[in-house]
């Protein structure tokens, strides 16, 4: 009896997923229009910490007088989701959309087409990683870098950081981390009720405190700076946004 190529049957299967995703995304950009003509949107992923940080970035940019909407979930969300996300947010008069990016969405192509002014990543850990292995979540990964973002952003400190470290933003990239970034983490105090930091942003000192505990708030408050830093956000805002958020 003849075996079966299970690999290639996969890949065949893989592939018309693939297809009828981008047809079906086609499909809900037609219904909904094209809101992302009028907003901007930060995608954030990564292993852990993505709807924290999207949530700083919200306060952030609210606090700058921005109209901002956020879908924050570190689950997987279906495409129709997304688009419905993003025609009602700009509905609501949004300018800019923050949206979280699971490994998953990207290798069901959920954000097939549309632009993105900033891809952001928290880090890579292994013992995050569920259904795929680290290749596999790698290359997912890349598909978001892949689809030219405005600008950049990335984790210096992640022991992964070289498997992502050649992903450009077309106008600007970013760094956040403790040595060699353009977000300096200088120090940090954990307390049982928050998590306190001093950053270098654009050489001014800027001390931000949250709600949040353990050591992992420090880098996700300098993944949220380094992206508001990016848009353009003053300071005094980042600092007041980062305080405005309490996960209770």
């Amino acid at each position: 009896m003849e075996k079966r190529d299970n690999t290639k049957e996969n890949k065949k299967r893989s592939g018309l997923k693939t297809k009828s995703q981008k047809l079906k995304a086609k499909i809900l950009k037609s219904y909904y229009g094209n809101p992302l003509k009028d907003m901007k949107l930060v995608a954030i992923t990564g292993t852990t910490g993505k709807t924290v940080v999207a949530h700083y970035v919200h306060e952030i940019l609210r606090s700058s007088g921005e109209q901002v909407a956020v879908l924050a979930s570190d689950q997987p969300f279906k495409i129709g989701m997304l688009h419905k996300f993003l025609s009602d947010a700009w509905k609501a008069g949004a300018n800019v959309v923050i949206v979280t990016v699971p490994a998953e969405g990207l290798r069901d192509n959920v954000f097939f087409g549309l632009p993105v002014t900033v891809a952001a990543m928290t880090n890579f850990v292994n013992a995050g990683l569920d259904d795929m292995t680290s290749e596999e979540y790698l290359e997912c990964e890349k598909t978001l870098f892949d689809m030219k973002p405005q600008i950049v952003v990335l984790n210096k400190d992640d022991a992964n950081y070289e498997a992502f470290a050649h992903f450009r933003g077309e106008q600007s990239t970013a760094c956040y981390g403790l040595t060699g970034a353009d977000v300096k983490i200088l120090n940090s105090k954990l307390y049982p009720k928050g998590t306190e930091a001093t950053l270098s942003i654009n050489t001014e000192i800027a001390t931000v405190a949250t709600f949040v505990t353990g050591e992992t708030a420090v880098s996700y408050m300098a993944c949220a700076a380094t992206i508001a830093n990016e848009l353009g956000i003053p300071v005094q805002n980042i600092i007041d946004g980062i305080a405005e958020y309490n996960p209770e």
